[in-house]
């Protein structure tokens, strides 16, 4: 797995450790939050950029860390071809890779067996919320890297066998790279 993503994973975990697991003030926590928050930010803006340029950025060249209202986090990693926006109900083809937060891949488009994108009509329900909610927001051509919590993904259920065995734990973070590769409406 790519360097750059494993410490865009890591920066992203202890970002969110360290603001749940803080049981100190509330004036305290905010400026601690602060500190995480701008930590966070430097961490996975240098991670996203060497991801994508093989290099690390300069002042001018820093990425973005981005908060959705429901609290998911992304980071643009190539900026789209269009300034269009899918619409509730529109037609979407997507490219992705999901990644646990120890880094491991647990679904791709392209992994073996799989040859297409994934089609889904946005807002149907049809995939988990937080792929939804980024998906919306996506120009076409735009690529983010997105930490998704728990209850955006797979909640308290995980994604488990009847044996036990989980590729989903319950109530785990996930990453995923999206790349949003059309939006269409669909025919009435």
């Amino acid at each position: 797995m790519n360097t750059a993503i494993l410490l865009f994973i890591l920066a992203s975990v202890l970002f969110v450790a360290n603001v749940e697991a803080l049981s100190i003030s509330p004036k305290d926590r905010k400026s601690m939050n602060s500190f995480s928050r701008r930590s966070f930010v430097a961490s996975t803006s240098a991670a996203a950029a060497l991801a994508v340029t093989g290099s690390l950025p300069s002042k001018s060249q820093a990425v973005q860390v981005y908060n959705t209202p429901n609290g998911i986090k992304y980071a643009v990693l190539k900026e789209g071809s269009s300034k269009a926006v899918p619409q509730s109900g529109d037609i979407v083809a997507v490219d992705y890779t999901g990644y646990l937060t120890n880094g491991q891949i647990f679904d791709a488009t392209h992994s073996e067996g799989k040859k297409n994108n994934l089609l889904f009509k946005l807002g149907s329900g049809s995939v988990i919320p937080g792929l939804d909610e980024i998906v919306s927001g996506m120009n076409v051509g735009q690529k983010v890297q997105a930490i998704i919590p728990a209850k955006f993904a797979y909640g308290d259920k995980g994604v488990c066998l009847e044996n036990g065995e989980c590729l989903v734990k319950p109530n785990e973070t996930l990453v995923y790279d999206v790349f949003l590769i059309k939006s269409s409406i669909p025919p009435p």
